[in-house]
């Protein structure tokens, strides 16, 4: 995997989806997901344009995201991709990237705080996560590993619709909260759809 093609066609696709992200965020949310997203990945793809940042470069845009986006997103993404980059060797096998990946979620973990089942990001990821361990264990290529991660994420996305969201904004709503899907976790799915895309 390639780390800056990994944010570009990350960033792609959330300022493609930046509508739908907003839709899912305006009626659990705020409506500014998808907007603080893209302002954020835009800034992040210009650092990258600008050249080589000093350090790993999933570090670089987690700074950038932390630094730019408002709301939760940014500190939430910023520290996933922070962790990653400080646990990521240049050429990751499979095993490195699982290790990398935990690290990201425990990041989020402790900034947020959530759980399995809170309606949040974690839903998506936590899945996603795992099935690259699961893959690692196996001795599953690194194209195999992310391609399970992304079906897991799409997975988790999805399951978070019936839930009764029990942090952030969203939780305000209490029952009003279900039937609507997660913005957050919809980023994680396009967060490891994009990075199937760029392998």
């Amino acid at each position: 995997m390639n780390a800056a093609d990994w944010l570009r066609e990350f960033a792609r696709l959330v300022a493609e989806n930046e509508d739908e992200l907003t839709r899912l965020d305006a009626a659990i949310g705020d409506a500014d997901h998808g907007a603080n997203l893209t302002r954020g990945l835009t800034a992040v793809v210009a650092a990258l344009d600008a050249g080589d940042p000093p350090g790993p470069l999933l570090t670089a845009a987690g700074l950038t995201l932390i630094s730019t986006v408002g709301g939760a997103a940014g500190p939430l993404f910023g520290t996933f991709f922070l962790r990653m980059g400080n646990a990521l060797g240049d050429e990751p096998d499979v095993e490195a990237l699982a290790t990398a990946l935990r690290a990201g979620l425990d990041g989020v973990v402790q900034r947020g705080k959530a759980e399995a089942k809170d309606k949040t990001m974690y839903d998506a990821l936590a899945p996603a996560v795992e099935a690259v361990e699961k893959a690692a264990a196996a001795g599953q290529s690194l194209p195999e590993a992310i391609a399970a991660a992304s079906t897991a994420a799409d997975e988790g996305c999805a399951a978070t619709i019936p839930l009764v969201a029990r942090k952030g904004r969203a939780s305000y709503l209490r029952e009003r909260s279900t039937g609507h899907q997660d913005p957050g976790a919809t980023t994680v799915a396009l967060l490891f759809r994009s990075l199937r895309s760029s392998c």
